[in-house]
This record gives C-alpha cells, structure tokens and sequence, in this order.
C-alpha cells in the first residue's frame, strides 16, 4: 500500500513513462528549432552588416530611401504576400522567375569573360572544327572496323590529340577583309611566318575564316537555339512550335550584329547575354504557361523591374542622390588601385573563373569516373574488395583534411616536382581540384547508389551489357545528384584561400590573366589582401564590396544545386 501510494506520488510529480517521453521529445524540438533560428539569425546580421558596409544606405537621400521603399519594397512585398496567401505555385514561380535571369547574367558573364580574356572566336572555332575532326575518325573507324574495341579505343584517345594539333594553325594575322556594318566579315589567320610557302599557299586558297561575331554566332547562338526549339517541339509535340521557338532565339541574338552598336555594347556581348538569358527566361516562361501553374507568378520581375524605373525617373525628377556604393559597376570591372575609391575586383574575378574552368575540367571527370568504378565495377568479394574498402575509407578521411594542406601538397607536386610556374590559374586549379575531388567522389557515389537496383536489372533482363546499363540507365538518372554535389564542392572551392597563399597566388594583381599558365588572382585572395590594408575605407568599405561579389557567386551557385535537387526528387516522385 505504501509503495503504491508512493508511486502515485512520484507519477503525480513527474508524469508516467509516456507523458515524460512526450516532453523530452517536445523540450528536443523546441532545442533544435532554437538552434536553428539561432544559427540563422547570426547569419542574418552578419549578411546586413556586411550589406551596410557595401551599400551604405544612410548615405542616401531621405526621399531617395521613402521613394524606394514606396515604389520598389512595398509594391513587391504585397505582390509576393499576395501570391503565397492566395496561391502557393504562384510563389514557387515567382521568385524563380526573379532569381533565373540573375543567374543567367552571372553565367553568361562568366562565358563573356573566357572569350575576352582567354579564348578568341577563332580559337574557339578551330578547337570545335578539331574535335569535329577527332569525332569523324572515331566513327569512321566504328563503322569500318566495329569489333576491335582496344584499337577504338586508341583511336578515341589519339584522335583528339592530332586533331588539336591543328588549333596553333590559327594564330597570326593575315589577310582578307571585307567590310560589313562595320565589322569584319571575313578574316584568315595563319601559323607561324616559318611556314613553307607551298603550305602556306594551300592554306590561302581554303576558305577564309568568318568575323568573330559570326563565329560566336554561329557556334554558340544557334546552337542554343536549336537546343530550345528541340525541346519545344518534344514536349508540345509540334514542328510549328519548335521551329519558332528556333527562330525567335536566332533572332534575338543575330539582331544584334545591327542593333548592339546602337545601345553601347559589343554585338559579342549582345549575342552570348542575349542567347543565353533569353533562351533561359524564354524556355522557363514557356514551362510556366503550358503547365498553367501559378501563371501569375511570372509578373513578379516586372513588378520589380518597373519599381527601379520608376525610382529611376522619380530620383531624377526630384533631383534626390541615392547611396554611395561601395558595390558599383566601376568596382566589378575596374582593378585593384591604391585608392580605396578606385579600386575593383574585375582582374581577381577573372582568375577566379578561370581557376573554376580548371577545377571542372580536372576533377569532375576524375571524381565522376572513380565513383562509377568503385560504385559499379569494383570487386565485392575477396582480397580485392579489401583493398577497395581501404580507398573508400581513405576518401571519406582526405574530404576532412584541411586546406592549407592541399596547398603544400599542390606546392611540392606542381611546382617544386613538375616545375610549374608558380600563381598560376593552372596550378590553382589543379591545387583545388585535389581539395574537392574526394566531396566530388563521395556525393558521386551517394547519388549513383539512389539509383534502384530494378532499373539495373531491368537492362539486364533486355540484354544490356554493364558499360550499357551504366551508360543509358545509371548516370542519366544519378547525374541530377552528380550534378547538385559537384557544384556545392565547387561553391567551397572557389572560396578557399590557404591553397593560394602557399602556391604564391599574387596578393594583389591590375591585369586580368589572358591565359591559364599567366599569373593571376582571386577573389577570395584578394578581398584577405583588403583586409590587411591600413586605410579604413579599404578595411570596410572595399573589402564588404568584395565579400558581397564573393557571397552572390557563391549563393548563386547553392541555389542553382537546391534548384536540380528539388527537381531531381520531383522527378523521383512522379
């Protein structure tokens, strides 16, 4: 009696076994949420904080800040409570319509820049006329001699190489030229003066070279174009719609071989911002209506865009400053100068894409291809499968070994042992590549390892071979989360700093590079440069304009694998 009586009163106080379990669950929610919200907020201030630096709202006119909290804040504040109250699609479309031409500017700057800085139109036409080449010997061989695979297979890999022999064909000057709205039509460049003559006399007797413009045209316009009016045409199911889907991206971009002189701009720029912004915001728009789903949504930018011009006109009218901006268009395309006013980042943002061109093209295949192997081809069972089971665990403990290593590493084996010149694009890149190449293996794996084992064994049932089970079902349906890691790994590559520091990547650097092997900067190794400056103005003014640059390209990066994710899982789903 007495110990029930005791046991009564203990319950009374603390509760039964479940009641006890329900608030330790209820206390470990409201925990993590806290946490959450905490981890957040700190983000928050620190994002504003640097924001005032960058932007100095304050140093704004008063009516200059209530005419663009009336014009621009407000009327997109009530549209965007609008579309999520009365209809949630509408959101979802909203702020992707809003955030799709800002990527798209960002990635049709980053192509802009290769081709100003690194690869002239006619490199680029020459590389594509020698992988062309390569192409045509490999398939000329499969269809005469179709069984022998290890001599293909030579091929495969010599045929690029002799192919691209011929690129440094392309280099020097020469001649013709014919007028034509101002620019080149036609011009011919030749190698080196060294040339026999006959050689040099059937080279001039071939076709000459087009403009550059039409270069760009042609190979990078038109094949956009004709990607969009494809998939037009798939999934509305009409020739009709896909050749005017084709030609309305043609047209835009042609168009600007007349009409770009007359806004100010190269009808190189025009063509590459107008193919690809264009072709993005056109296929998405086009997505949007056929769906009708959250039509509504895609009148968000508008809202947006006339809210600026009408603060524009507004400011104007009344003759009211806005704020004195650290983050300018003089601060993105100017180069570091001694004054704190002056100075830029455009040089550092060069190197930074090419650095990124590097890691891409050195890590991504690597990484992709060791995960194929080690997820589908590498032994389970035996001595063999030890060994494999030994670089995994090797692989998972190099993604957590710090930086600065890497930069020694990258030091000893690039410069010290190849004998590479040292704070170069090349040699950056490659020095990053090795940091994210085991997150680029890991995530790799991970998604090649969603893939169900029934669509494997499906193909296996229509007699599929393993490379043509890897081939046309795996990676198709693994690249969406090949794809979403590869660019995380990239967001955290383009921000690292001890690497560059211990391959002597220049602090501070007035010309962009104009190849991968010339010395160059970054962004993240220039905005530490700021941040050891004396001046104020560069402690804070300069080096917040630099963090928010750097915060943009990263974010936009996050945000375009959140974006494959959430599609990949829908996808998943249907």
């Amino acid at each position: 009696m007495a110990g029930r009586t005791e046991r009564s009163t203990d319950d009374a106080w603390f509760g039964t076994g479940e009641e006890i379990g329900r608030t330790r669950g209820l206390l470990f929610k409201w925990f993590c949420l806290g946490a959450t919200m905490l981890a957040l907020g700190l983000m928050l201030v620190f994002l504003l904080y640097v924001a005032n630096d960058a932007f100095q709202p304050l140093t704004a006119d008063p009516v200059w800040l209530g005419l663009f909290g009336l014009v621009v804040i407000v009327p997109a504040f009530v549209f965007a409570a609008y579309v999520y109250r009365n209809e949630s699609q509408a959101g979802r479309v909203a702020y992707t319509a809003l955030g799709l031409p800002l990527v798209a500017t960002l990635v049709a700057g980053g192509i802009w820049i290769v081709f100003a800085h690194i690869v002239t139109p006619h490199e680029w036409f020459a590389l594509l006329l020698s992988l062309l080449a390569a192409a045509a010997v490999v398939e000329g061989h499969t269809r005469v001699r179709p069984d022998v695979v290890f001599e293909r297979l030579g091929v495969v890999v010599l045929a690029p190489l002799l192919a691209l022999v011929g690129i440094p064909a392309i280099s020097i000057d020469v001649l013709v030229r014919t007028p034509l709205l101002g620019q080149e039509l036609f011009r011919i460049d030749l190698s080196t003066p060294e040339l026999l003559p006959s050689v040099r006399a059937a080279i001039l007797s071939l076709p000459a070279l087009p403009a550059p413009n039409l270069i760009l045209l042609g190979t990078v316009a038109i094949p956009i174009a004709a990607a969009i009016g494809w998939h037009i045409r798939r999934v509305r199911e009409s020739e009709r719609d896909g050749a005017v889907a084709f030609g309305a991206t043609a047209s835009l971009a042609g168009v600007g071989l007349v009409t770009a002189p007359a806004v100010g701009i190269t009808p190189t720029t025009w063509i590459l911002f107008a193919a690809i912004v264009g072709g993005a915001c056109g296929l998405y728009t086009e997505h949007v209506l056929r769906r009708r789903e959250g039509t509504i949504g895609l009148a968000f930018p508008i809202v947006v865009a006339v809210g600026f011009a009408l603060l524009w006109a507004l400011a104007g009218t009344l003759g009211v400053a806005g704020p004195d901006s650290w983050l300018n268009w003089s601060f993105l395309t100017s180069p570091h100068s001694t004054t704190a006013t002056e100075a830029g980042i455009y040089p550092a943002l060069v190197g930074s894409i090419l650095i990124l061109v590097v890691i891409v093209i050195s890590a991504f295949p690597i990484g992709v291809g060791a995960a194929v192997y080690l997820e589908e081809y590498a032994p389970t069972q035996g001595r063999a499968s030890k060994i494999v089971e030994l670089i995994e665990v090797n692989i998972a403990n190099l993604a957590g070994v710090p930086s600065v290593v890497y930069g020694v590493l990258g030091l000893a084996v690039f410069i010290r042992v190849i004998g590479m010149e040292n704070g170069t694009a090349l040699v950056g890149g490659l020095t990053i590549g090795l940091l994210i190449l085991p997150i680029v293996i890991i995530s790799a794996q991970e998604a090649i390892r969603s893939v169900p084992d029934s669509r494997r064994n499906a193909a296996y049932g229509m007699g599929a071979t393993k490379w043509q089970t890897v081939r046309g079902v795996v990676l198709p349906e693994a690249i969406p989360g090949i794809l979403t890691g590869t660019i995380l790994a990239l967001g955290r590559a383009i921000g690292e700093t001890a690497p560059l520091l211990m391959i002597g990547v220049p602090a501070v650097v007035r010309t962009s590079p104009n190849s991968f092997t010339s010395r160059t900067g970054a962004m993240s190794r220039q905005i530490y440069t700021w941040s050891t400056q004396i001046g104020v103005d560069f402690r804070y003014g300069v080096l917040a304009a630099g963090v928010i640059t750097l915060l943009v390209v990263l974010l936009t990066m996050n945000a375009t694998a959140i974006v494959l994710r959430n599609r990949y899982q829908r996808t998943q789903n249907r």
